[in-house]
């Protein structure tokens, strides 16, 4: 369900197979995965096929199955050998960044282990395989520990959620969806990728689109529609392969995805400085509220429970004390019930020294730190994720586009615009030229019959004028007339023009 990059806690997958509850689920999450400000990437994913699909490759303790095959978190990370560490071990040891989950007792520890291994990809982002989210009856088993909760403490330290469906067995199971809505406040990590969608006809396909679409509605309760990858994430040949360019462009989108977050990774960290500054402020006006409304001496417990009750009430009057969005206050309910274990007498008094302090932070170190931040990022050499099959589509005719568009005729010894030359050049010669050149006024009669927007035919023209002299000669003109076609025809325009489309005359002039 998280995805996170090559920056600690980048980026979590996890995914749901429609029909049977989701398999598992990975963090991917660059060294040193969590130091919450350190730059590393994380991906916390459901789906081991998928995650063999990222990896190509196996990783100790992997099992895959129809059914949930494992009941662990496994934390798949950069390593010089093979090998397993226990739950346990990992919380103690000072170079992970686990430390904090010790607070989930044994039962959660007894089932988290870090598979380490080498590989191209966990160089720049790590995963975390989370148990199969149960549906049906499974789901009145107890897991032991709060299942949500350790979903929740990923979700704060990733760059990416990412919920997979099998778009052949979409069902989202009462477990999913609680666990979907611990994750609120999360929306802007959350990617869906509908996997498998070779496996349906496409008519079948837009209707399941739909159907998931309307469900994660009902339950991720925000205004904008999350983004939803369509694909066949796994290594199997299509099944049904109609929607080929589709699945590669949307792979190539999630991709570029996954691989802009170690860029930005740092930024992210500072980000979410950010608001948990903002979240401790509203926590310390709510805790001095209540200290503020118990009595002394009589009645505390009376007094406690009518606080609980009406905290919706000191919400309300917080945030018009302190014009605090409605959206910076934690879970009206959750806090109802962890506030009825706590002692409000010994709740800490406001101290205003120390918001002030937040403020001044917020106000000026951030803006420095961003500041900075930039710098960094503008010296150091641009981070991509390599490796597994990220690298396989980025070079090579297997690449996403390769001679198609603009790319066509990358591998052919003649010129490929010669090919519809002769009825470009019968274009061309009643468009009076002169000195075999037409100018720009001429050429724009011509180009414009295209219906396409002047910005898009401006890009053409300087695409086209190779020699810069604000005319075309035949061969540029053709040029011009080649790049309209790629257009109409749904391609998007190179920024410079490839070394394949130079009109062989003019070769010498480009070089």
């Amino acid at each position: 369900m998280l995805i996170s990059t090559t920056s600690p806690w980048s980026c979590w997958w996890a995914s749901t197979p429609l029909g049977r509850p989701p398999s598992s689920a990975r963090t991917l999450a660059r060294q040193p995965l969590c130091q919450d400000l350190s730059s590393a990437a994380a991906i916390l994913q459901n789906g081991r096929e998928e995650e063999r699909y990222l990896l190509e490759q196996d990783f100790p303790g992997m099992r895959i199955g129809p059914e949930p095959t494992t009941d662990s978190f496994i934390a798949v990370m950069q390593g010089d050998v093979e090998g397993i560490i226990p739950g346990n071990a990992l919380v103690v040891d000072p170079k992970k960044p686990f430390r904090k989950l010790n607070a989930f007792g044994n039962a959660f520890l007894n089932r988290f282990v870090c598979a380490q291994l080498p590989n191209a990809v966990l160089e720049s982002i790590s995963v975390i395989d989370t148990p199969g989210i149960l549906s049906g009856e499974k789901q009145r088993i107890s897991r032991g520990y709060d299942f949500a909760a350790v979903l929740e403490w990923f979700a704060e330290r990733v760059d990416r959620i990412i919920l997979l469906f099998d778009a052949h067995k979409l069902d989202i199971s009462d477990e999913f969806s609680e666990v979907i809505k611990a994750l609120k406040n999360h929306e802007d990590k959350m990617r869906v990728v509908l996997n498998k969608a070779d496996q349906i006809e496409t008519q079948q396909l837009m209707r399941v689109y739909g159907a998931l679409m309307w469900s994660l509605g009902k339950i991720v309760n925000t205004p904008e529609v999350i983004r939803v990858y369509i694909g066949s994430f796994w290594s199997h040949p299509l099944l049904i392969p109609d929607n080929r360019k589709l699945f590669e462009a949307e792979e190539q989108d999630l991709f570029r995805d996954i691989q802009s977050l170690p860029r930005n990774a740092a930024l992210r960290k500072l980000n979410d400085l950010i608001k948990r500054a903002r979240l401790a402020k509203v926590h310390a006006y709510i805790i001095s509220s209540l200290k503020k409304e118990m009595p002394s001496v009589f009645g505390k417990d009376t007094k406690k429970k009518e606080l609980v009750n009406n905290l919706a009430e000191i919400y309300g009057r917080i945030e018009r004390e302190h014009q605090i969005s409605p959206g910076d206050f934690p879970n009206l309910k959750r806090m109802q019930d962890q506030l009825q274990a706590q002692d409000f007498s010994k709740f800490q008094p406001l101290k205003n020294k120390l918001l002030e302090v937040v403020d001044d932070m917020l106000a000026h170190d951030i803006a420095q730190l961003m500041v900075l931040v930039r710098q960094e990022e503008t010296q150091r050499p641009v981070q991509m994720v390599k490796g597994g099959a990220f690298e396989g589509t980025l070079q090579g005719p297997f690449g996403h586009g390769y001679g198609e568009g603009a790319g066509e005729g990358i591998d052919d010894a003649e010129w490929v615009v010669a090919r519809d030359k002769p009825m470009y050049d019968e274009i061309f010669f009643t468009l009076s030229p002169v000195d075999g050149k037409i100018t720009g006024a001429n050429a724009k009669k011509e180009m414009v019959r295209s219906k396409l927007p002047n910005s898009v035919l401006g890009k053409i023209w300087k695409l086209a004028d190779i020699d810069k002299d604000g005319m075309l000669d035949d061969e540029e003109f053709a040029l011009a007339n080649h790049l309209i076609k790629v257009k109409l025809e749904g391609h998007e325009l190179p920024n410079e023009l490839p070394a394949h489309l130079i009109p062989p005359s003019k070769r010498k002039i480009s070089e």
